[in-house]
């Protein structure tokens, strides 16, 4: 029987502690679901990349992966809805059946468990400096920030002018 994970983020931007969860995950199920969450979102301080942007760094640092089975993976975009609790639903409409959720975000995993879903709690490398935020916080006070994510995010991120984009939200946010 095969099984199906949902491995849940916003990967803004998509990161090597992203990375060490699709090989965690890769090892527990036939299929790996990614799903960008809070799709609709871009151009804010803590979403400062577009589904579209993101997809593009997901899928080109798991082909620049050897050891990652391309084949084994979807990456599907999802849009936030207003009601948390109907979250899960709308993911249910959205992605194929699945057995379990691996997420790096305890509320997300909670929403899951709350339905009586099977939910792992992605191990996380090196926390403090493995998370978006900090690599957002690198960008806006220049920073070295590349060498937190894998190297076809990096180039994506230089080619969409990403550090400009995230300083000036960044700015405008702060009036």
């Amino acid at each position: 029987m095969s099984t199906t994970g949902l491995f849940v983020g916003r990967f803004q931007p998509f990161h090597k502690g992203h990375l060490a969860t699709v090989k965690f995950a890769l090892g527990k199920v036939d299929l790996l679901v990614i799903v960008v969450g809070s799709a609709q979102k871009s151009h804010e301080p803590r979403n400062p990349f577009t589904a579209g942007e993101r997809i593009r760094m997901v899928k080109e640092s798991l082909d620049s992966e050897k050891e990652v089975d391309a084949d084994r993976i979807l990456i599907i975009p999802v849009p936030d809805v207003d009601v948390h609790s109907l979250w899960t639903r709308h993911v249910d409409m959205l992605v194929p059946k699945y057995d379990v959720v691996f997420a790096n975000d305890p509320f997300t995993l909670m929403l899951f468990r709350e339905r009586g879903i099977k939910t792992i709690e992605a191990p996380l490398v090196d926390r403090s400096e493995m998370r978006a935020t900090e690599i957002r916080n690198r960008m806006i006070t220049g920073s070295k920030w590349e060498g937190l994510v894998p190297a076809p995010v990096a180039r994506i991120i230089k080619e969409i002018n990403g550090v400009e984009r995230v300083k000036a939200i960044a700015e405008r946010s702060h009036h």
